[in-house]
Order: C-alpha cells, then sequence, then structure tokens
C-alpha cells in the first residue's frame, strides 16, 4: 500500500515542543485558574507550529497537560487505531520548581 511521500519529522516536533512549552513555562508559577487557560493556549500555539511545517496528509493531533509539582506522581495512558508503519508522535515532559507539563502532539497519516 502506498504510504506517505514524506514522513513526519519526529525531530522538528520534538524542537517545537521543547521550545513552546519552555518559553511558555519557565518562570511560571502552578495556579489552576491561569494553568487551565495556559494548557489551551500552549495546545493551540503547537498545533499552529506543526502546520506552519506543511507535512501533507497528515492529521495533527495535539494534547497538553499542566500539573501542580507536589511530591505526587501521575500517569497518563493513550490508545487509538495506529499504523505503525506512518502514523507517529511526538512527546516532551517540562518541568520547574512549581509545576510539570506535557505535550504529545499525534501524526495519523490519511490515504
Amino acid at each position: 500500500p502506498p504510504g506517505p511521500r514524506k514522513s513526519f519529522p519526529v525531530a522538528a516536533v520534538d524542537e517545537i515542543l521543547r521550545d513552546v512549552l519552555g518559553s511558555s513555562l519557565r518562570e511560571q508559577r502552578y495556579e489552576a485558574e491561569r494553568c487551565r487557560e495556559m494548557v489551551k493556549d500552549i495546545a493551540e500555539v503547537i498545533k499552529a507550529r506543526v502546520k506552519e511545517l506543511m507535512v501533507p496528509r497528515y492529521k495533527v493531533v495535539v494534547v497538553t497537560h499542566i500539573g501542580q509539582l507536589n511530591e505526587q506522581s501521575m500517569q497518563i495512558g493513550s490508545r487509538c487505531l495506529w499504523d505503525p508503519a506512518s502514523d507517529t508522535f511526538s512527546s516532551y515532559v517540562f518541568k520547574n520548581s512549581s509545576l510539570f507539563a506535557l505535550a504529545v502532539v499525534y501524526a495519523v497519516y490519511f490515504e
């Protein structure tokens, strides 16, 4: 079956995640209301930056989480229909002294 002509640029997306999370959250303290708004804004910025890479025929899904860093742990899992030959993802975890953030970009190829 024909696959993507151009593979999804995971390394470039990794760099976008590192840049957006770092620049948005480096000086940020955890405040529930503020982070609730920021998580939406961060997801939109990531999606826009990934779309600027102009990779044809990929559907991009961005999921972001921000939580308070306070002696607790968190497990996040996801499942979806996946073609390992063409679909891929990128993720990045950011931490400062007050909060943690996780951003995941799923790239699903459309035939």
